[in-house]
């Protein structure tokens, strides 16, 4: 590969995604990932993208181009699954998503003889769960993260279903969802090519809405209807898959459907527990001591290793085992209640409401602000903001909590002043 400068395209490019909450450190094997995902041409183009969605006649000013040569340019890193392209009020649309969730997964989300699948695999190894800056940044920075977790719905009582808000449940997702995709599971295909896989389903993972609309007309992922997609829920509740979907109330754009093994999130959860970098349910199982068994099926399918057995102190029987609960790493999914047979795990609520935002603006926004890149969704580099748009970001803004918006204001006015004293003569 290329000797990398730092003002090579792909210099350029590693900044334009980290001004996204959602960034990708730079290091080696980052660049070496561009570099497959990418040529250096298309690598300068996307450097130049702005954040929020743009037109081809937008690209074509920004790139200093002819629309029809922009419009070609977008229309094969879409079908690459690098851009997302998405038509409303009569016009297409194309954004640049995050690398996850967004194009790193997409590039191993259908077989395809364009790149290297199985060298894209080890680098992503490599550089996801053996450096682990970019897992470190993606999932134990800031309190808002990008996921969060849904309870398994079969293990529900008719009390805890009372606890149970609509978008709290998979089920509701895909049955209010216009377009639902399905894929390869990213993590389970990479680790397939490392030799890693587990016998988890791979074409189980979903997208919905402008996402999965996407997806499916550049065949990276196939479009299929809800009772099909409910098929696969079920499927998935039943090979003890943790349901991993969007971190929002409106317009989930994707639940994946993960193993402990394989899973970016899940291995996140296990590593990172403490730093919370998935958001939980708003459940946490309990064990009755006295039906406990102690046979440890529990144990075994958590995924996130946050049961364990300890001594019963059993008077007269010293080898007597429990199940416990280490509360602060548990997701409460409700795999482990589902894998107990002697009926004594349950699920209660936990003790404060975990609390999801409404919207992917809002959560970026809140993300935004706790990483330090607030002024990157305000402040452009490549487009300037319309009022429309700048105007949602600030009314966001304006209705967060007192201690958010202060952080807020603060990046807003260091900002400004950085703009004030680069204009001092």
């Amino acid at each position: 590969m290329a000797h990398l400068t730092p003002r090579s395209a792909y210099r350029n490019l590693s900044d334009r995604l980290n001004r996204f909450p959602q960034g990708a450190p730079p290091s080696r094997l980052l660049f070496q990932i561009l570099e497959m995902l990418f040529s250096e041409r298309e690598a300068g183009l996307v450097a130049q993208l702005p954040i929020k969605p743009f037109t081809a006649e937008k690209a074509s000013r920004i790139w200093r181009l002819g629309i029809p040569e922009s419009r070609r340019a977008l229309e094969e890193l879409a079908g690459r699954g690098i851009l997302i392209d998405m038509e409303l009020r009569g016009k297409t649309f194309y954004v640049l998503p995050p690398p996850m969730a967004g194009f790193f997964e997409f590039s191993l989300m259908r077989i395809r003889q364009d790149i290297d699948q199985k060298l894209l695999s080890e680098l992503f190894y490599q550089y996801l769960n053996v450096e682990e800056d970019f897992i470190k940044a993606l999932f134990a920075t800031g309190e808002t993260q990008l996921g969060r977790t849904f309870v398994q719905e079969p293990v529900l009582t008719a009390d805890n279903a009372l606890h149970v808000l609509d978008f709290e449940r998979a089920s509701h997702v895909i049955k209010t969802a216009k377009h639902i995709g399905i894929g390869v599971c990213y993590c389970r295909h990479k680790m397939e090519h490392l030799d890693r896989s587990c016998d988890a389903p791979m074409n189980i993972c979903m997208t919905f809405g402008a996402t999965a609309q996407s997806l499916t007309r550049h065949n990276i992922a196939r479009r299929v209807d809800r009772s099909e997609a409910s098929e696969l829920l079920e499927e998935a509740y039943g090979r003890n898959l943790v349901q991993f979907g969007e971190n929002v109330q409106r317009r989930v754009g994707f639940i994946c459907n993960c193993c402990g093994c394989c899973c970016e999130a899940m291995i996140a959860a296990r590593k990172f527990g403490f730093l919370q970098p998935v958001h939980t349910t708003n459940f946490l199982p309990v064990v009755n001591e006295a039906s406990c068994s102690g046979c440890g099926k529990c144990v075994t399918a958590c995924p996130v290793a946050a049961i364990g057995l300890v001594s019963a102190n059993h008077p007269h029987r010293p080898d007597r085992k429990l199940a416990r609960v280490a509360e602060e790493n548990c997701l409460g999914c409700g795999v482990c209640v589902r894998n107990c047979t002697s009926g004594a795990l349950g699920l209660q609520p936990r003790s404060g409401r975990v609390m999801t935002p409404l919207t992917t603006t809002r959560r970026t926004v809140l993300m935004a602000i706790e990483r330090g890149k607030l002024q990157n969704l305000i402040f452009d580099n490549h487009v300037l903001m319309s009022h429309r748009a700048l105007a949602a970001v600030l009314g966001v803004i304006l209705n967060l909590s007192p201690v958010k918006k202060a952080m807020a204001a603060r990046q807003v006015k260091s900002r400004y002043l950085q703009w004030a004293e680069g204009k001092k003569p």
